[in-house]
């Protein structure tokens, strides 16, 4: 096969593979869910295995440890949850109009003029949009929350995530064994090379950021709930798992708290600077301690590429598309990074007959696959 024929046949399977994620991307999530989770708990499994347990056994005591764990926290919290959901959507208008209320009292001029003339009317106006928006956003986020759609996503995460988490789990390594067998011999070991580099990025991301949502939610839930934050579990909860998109929850959970302290505490600052610390000793932990000692390097993603991963999937794949970002974002780089690398000692690059030794001293990428130092 030709390299262009090679060059086509990959295109084309990257083709279906979009076209299949835009089709199904409604119903991912539950996948997504007990993929990651089956990835997450892998390295369990072996040490389980490694100490005298067959894979199915080991497979069969996590999945029951797990479905254990998530049934106590499920029965404590969900009932609380749905609770404040329902009670949040209902007072999101008056919040919303109690927010612009007090942007119309205490912001400086200027910026009453910049946000009246951006709504294309004066401030009084705005106000009403602002309300009427949310009203009406509050309808339909609790209209879903209460329909068929909500209790079917609801079923499929508690039905499906489990089954695919077992099947994922127990059969993972005949999986890798089997796809490792469909490789052309040829080019197994580069092919094997680059698939560890992309296993060192997302294990670095699905596993260090997962115990990073978790220890966020856990604090913001715990730190706002004691700071007398209305719906703070529910929005300490909410930040921690939306961490796992980065600079989504931490926006997110900024916003809805800070705003619920103001509507809850004007005009004593001091709770809200309360609130606004919480977030930034989340923050802190996260930078400093959590991040680069869960995490690292092994993503190896500029913020700017990562937030155009973000932008980029949610527009085209939706909620699934933001889940997959980084993972896929961190795939395509190490896959990049392999291509540049094979271009810079290539005669396209060289010139026609100066390839092989000295277009791979000149070659600007000397990692090799499987040897990424992040």
């Amino acid at each position: 096969m030709t390299l262009k024929s090679q060059i086509l046949f990959w295109l084309a399977i990257l083709a279906l593979l979009v076209l299949g994620m835009w089709l199904v991307g409604d119903i991912m999530p539950p996948f997504i869910a007990g993929m990651a989770l089956a990835y997450f708990l892998d390295p369990l499994a072996d040490r389980l295995e490694a100490i005298g347990l067959p894979r199915l056994a080991a497979t069969s005591v996590i999945l029951a440890l797990a479905l254990v764990l998530f049934l106590g926290v499920f029965i404590l919290l969900a009932p609380l949850l749905a609770h404040q959901f329902s009670q949040f959507m209902d007072n999101l208008p008056g919040y919303i109009a109690t927010l612009t209320k007090l942007f119309n009292d205490s912001a400086p001029g200027w910026l009453k003029d910049v946000i009246a003339k951006a709504s294309s009317g004066d401030t009084a106006n705005g106000a009403a949009i602002a309300a009427k928006t949310a009203s009406w956003l509050g309808a339909v986020l609790k209209s879903v929350w209460s329909g068929s759609k909500a209790l079917f996503n609801i079923l499929s995460l508690m039905v499906i995530t489990p089954i695919v988490l077992f099947y994922m789990l127990n059969d993972w390594d005949r999986m890798v064994a089997i796809v490792d067998g469909w490789l052309p011999r040829r080019h197994a070991e580069t092919i094997r090379g680059i698939a560890r580099d992309i296993d060192t990025a997302m294990a670095g991301f699905i596993r260090g950021q997962g115990t990073v949502c978790l220890i966020l939610g856990i604090f913001y839930a715990i730190t706002l709930v004691g700071a007398g934050l209305h719906f703070g579990l529910l929005i300490g909860l909410t930040a921690g798992f939306l961490s796992f998109i980065p600079y989504v929850g931490s926006t997110i959970g900024l916003l809805l708290s800070v705003g619920m302290a103001l509507v809850q505490f004007w005009p004593e600052w001091t709770h809200v600077l309360i609130v606004l610390g919480i977030f930034a000793v989340g923050q802190f932990m996260e930078g400093n301690f959590l991040s680069p000692n869960l995490v690292g390097g092994r993503i190896g993603l500029h913020p700017v590429w990562m937030m155009f991963a973000l932008m980029a999937f949610g527009y085209l794949f939706g909620f699934a598309g933001l889940l997959l970002a980084v993972p896929l974002a961190a795939a395509i780089r190490v896959i990049v990074k392999y291509a540049l690398r094979q271009y810079l000692k290539s005669p396209l690059y060289l010139g026609d007959g100066e390839g092989g030794e000295n277009g791979e001293e000149n070659a600007a990428l000397p990692d090799e696959p499987g040897k990424d130092p992040a």
